[in-house]
C-alpha cells in the first residue's frame, strides 16, 4: 500500500470512527458499503477494508458476511459470581427491551437425565424457550427448566411482562449457584433466531441455581461473541 493509500485508510477510519464515538451514528446502525466508501474517497476496496478491519479490531464496528458492517452495540459487562439480569442490564444501558417467548411447556425430566431428575425432585418441569431482544435486534437465545416443585407459581406465569430469568431473581432467593462457560458456534437454527451467520461465535453460559439446597433452575443462555462478556475480579487463595 502507497503513503497515499495508508493516508486515506487512516482518514477512513478517523471519520467513521469520529461518527461512532460522537453518537452521530447509533449502535446498530449500518455503515456504508465498502463500495460506497471507495466511491465517496476514491480508493480502492484494499484501502476500505483495511480501515474497515482496523475499526472491527477496536470493537466500534461488527462485520457480517453478506449483510455488511454496523455500529458495534455497547458489551453488557457482568460479573461471573453473580446472576445478570439481562432485563435491567438492556434497560440500564438505554434500550428498549422485550422478552418474545418461543415455547412454553410443562414436561417430565426426560428418562435417563440425572440432572434433569434431580431438578425435578419427582415433580414436572417448566420448560421455556425466549429471546431477549435489545432495542430491534436479538441479544441472547434462552432455554430455561424451571422445578415446579420448588416453584410451584411458576406453572400460572405467561411471561409476557417479565423474563422467567428476572422473574426468578426478584421472586425466589437462591442461595448456591453454579455457572459453565463456553464459546460454541451457532448452528443454521440458532443463527437464524439470533440474525447471525451460520457457524458465528457464540458465548454459551449454563447456570443452575438452588434454594437452601433445592434445584430451582437450570439455564442455558446464547449470546452473540461481539455482545457480551463476562468479568472475575479476585485475589489469591489463602
Amino acid at each position: 500500500m502507497s503513503v497515499t493509500e495508508g493516508t486515506l485508510s487512516q482518514r477512513i477510519r478517523s471519520e467513521v470512527e469520529d461518527l461512532i464515538r460522537s453518537g452521530a451514528w447509533a449502535p446498530g446502525r449500518k455503515v456504508p458499503s465498502e463500495a460506497e466508501l471507495m466511491a465517496r474517497f476514491g480508493c480502492s476496496r484494499m484501502t476500505v477494508n483495511k480501515a474497515m478491519s482496523a475499526l472491527a479490531d477496536e470493537g466500534l464496528i461488527v462485520r457480517r458476511r453478506r449483510a455488511g458492517s454496523f455500529v458495534a452495540r455497547p458489551r453488557v459487562h457482568s460479573t461471573v459470581l453473580d446472576i445478570p439480569d439481562i432485563q435491567a442490564q438492556i434497560l440500564t444501558r438505554g434500550e428498549a427491551y422485550r422478552f418474545d417467548l418461543l415455547d412454553r411447556r410443562r414436561r417430565k425430566a426426560r428418562a435417563g437425565d440425572a440432572d434433569e431428575i434431580a431438578l425435578a425432585a419427582g415433580g414436572a418441569l417448566l420448560a421455556l424457550r425466549g429471546l431477549h431482544v435489545a432495542g430491534d435486534r436479538p441479544f441472547a437465545l434462552e432455554d430455561r427448566l424451571i422445578s415446579l416443585t420448588a416453584v410451584p407459581e411458576a406453572a400460572e406465569l405467561d411471561f409476557a411482562e417479565e423474563s422467567p430469568g428476572a422473574w426468578l431473581l426478584h421472586h425466589v432467593p437462591w442461595t448456591e449457584a453454579e455457572n459453565r462457560i463456553s464459546a460454541v458456534s451457532a448452528d443454521a437454527a440458532v443463527a437464524d433466531l439470533l440474525a447471525l451467520d451460520a457457524g458465528a461465535a457464540l458465548l454459551a453460559v449454563e447456570r443452575r441455581t438452588w434454594r437452601a439446597g433445592q434445584p430451582v433452575t437450570w439455564v442455558r443462555q446464547l449470546f452473540p461473541g461481539e455482545a457480551y462478556d463476562l468479568v472475575a475480579r479476585f485475589g489469591p487463595a489463602r
